[in-house]
């Protein structure tokens, strides 16, 4: 279990212990002690040592506004390598080269994956100007410290993928196996989230909430299941798996309605 925790100005007090008690609710428990991603700043800095060594990074003084007349993609703009050869300006960010290649590489789930990070990314940063280590960067390291193997995620993160891929080959570190899922949108094509008003699940029952996640994963959870106790749900869950189920399924698909769950309540463990 990582708590990913690099971003304090957006850290709310007590969120990482209460999403550690949200996933005991469901069932969810994890190994050995809870590692907090902010502990891990000595290798994120020795990370970018070894990027700045190998010529991979360089210092930028591009503002958002400085950004935003330039040219851009549905991702947001495309930084056009403005600093590439210098700036002039106060340093704020340090961004790593991008080149022009197409990155490939195959999804579990979605397939055969192409992006051209020089013009569908561009150079992207990897620390910020409040000098915080970037998520795509520390995201890398912290996978590679803790031994993964494999990454299964909501395909809204699909776009970061390849800008890790690239910083795990400039680090010498081994890619992954990536499996990327369809989310949960609403009737306008939203992600479910709490700042477009979805309903958060520790309002409502683990078990049906559990329960609607295997149905809209496609994995046929037998209608019995509905009142099982959460071990039972869980047990069934992990021995039927079958991520061929999903494969190929790249549209954002409609949850079924969550507002109409029932409200969390005890669930005792047998």
């Amino acid at each position: 279990m990582r708590v990913e925790d690099i971003d304090p100005p957006r850290a709310k007090p007590g969120a990482s212990d209460a999403i550690l008690r949200e996933l005991e609710r469901f069932g969810l428990e994890w190994d050995g002690p809870v590692s907090y991603q902010s502990g891990s700043r000595l290798q994120h800095d020795r990370a970018l040592e070894q990027l700045a060594a190998q010529g991979a990074t360089y210092e930028c003084g591009c503002s958002r506004r400085d950004l935003e007349v330039k040219s851009s993609s549905s991702l947001g703009p495309i930084y056009p390598g403005t600093c590439r050869e210098g700036t002039r300006a106060r340093v704020t960010a340090l961004r790593v080269r991008t080149d022009n290649r197409l990155l490939t590489f195959d999804d579990l789930i979605q397939g055969k994956q192409q992006h051209h990070l020089e013009r569908e990314s561009g150079d992207f940063v990897v620390l910020r100007k409040d000098r915080l280590i970037a998520y795509q960067l520390a995201v890398v390291v912290d996978d590679h410290l803790q031994g993964v193997t494999e990454v299964v995620r909501g395909i809204d993160l699909m776009d970061s993928t390849p800008r890790q891929i690239w910083l795990q080959q400039l680090l010498g570190y081994e890619t992954p196996v990536y499996a990327h899922i369809p989310i949960a949108v609403d009737d306008n094509g939203r992600k479910l989230s709490k700042s477009h008003g979805a309903p958060p699940v520790a309002e409502m029952h683990a078990v049906a909430v559990l329960f609607a996640a295997l149905q809209f994963l496609d994995q046929e959870p037998p209608p019995a299941l509905r009142h099982a106790s959460l071990n039972a749900l869980l047990d069934w869950a992990i021995d039927a798996w079958n991520i061929d189920r999903l494969r190929g399924k790249t549209e954002r698909l409609t949850s079924e309605n969550l507002y109409h769950m029932p409200k969390s309540g005890a669930v005792k463990k047998p």
